[in-house]
């Protein structure tokens, strides 16, 4: 007897700010990675399916993108300075140290 079949996986890969097509507020939106496996007696061999989305936390509208765009986003929110992704650590310094 050979047992198989598929396991999903999701993976939060940014949160963004962005504007909702849906409600039209700027609120935050998480960008997720959808993959599914094939699983041979339950170990997962390969993914047969990639699927990126980013969903409002405002209304909760879900939206399908593209691999090209999910790149472009996540690049957007790693390049970003300043309460963005990226963390000043010598913002916590104490101005009094040298």
């Amino acid at each position: 007897m050979i047992i198989f079949g598929t396991k999903g996986y999701l993976y939060q890969l940014a949160i963004l700010t962005l504007v909702c097509g849906r409600c039209g507020n700027p609120s935050a939106h998480t960008l997720k990675k959808r993959v599914t496996k094939f699983t041979l007696f339950f170990v997962p061999l390969f993914a047969f399916s990639t699927k990126y989305a980013t969903q409002c936390t405002f209304c909760g509208a879900e939206q399908q993108v593209t691999k090209e765009q999910a790149d472009q986003l996540l690049a957007q929110s790693t390049g970003r300075t300043g309460g963005g992704a990226a963390y000043d650590r010598t913002a916590q310094r104490n101005p009094h140290q040298r």
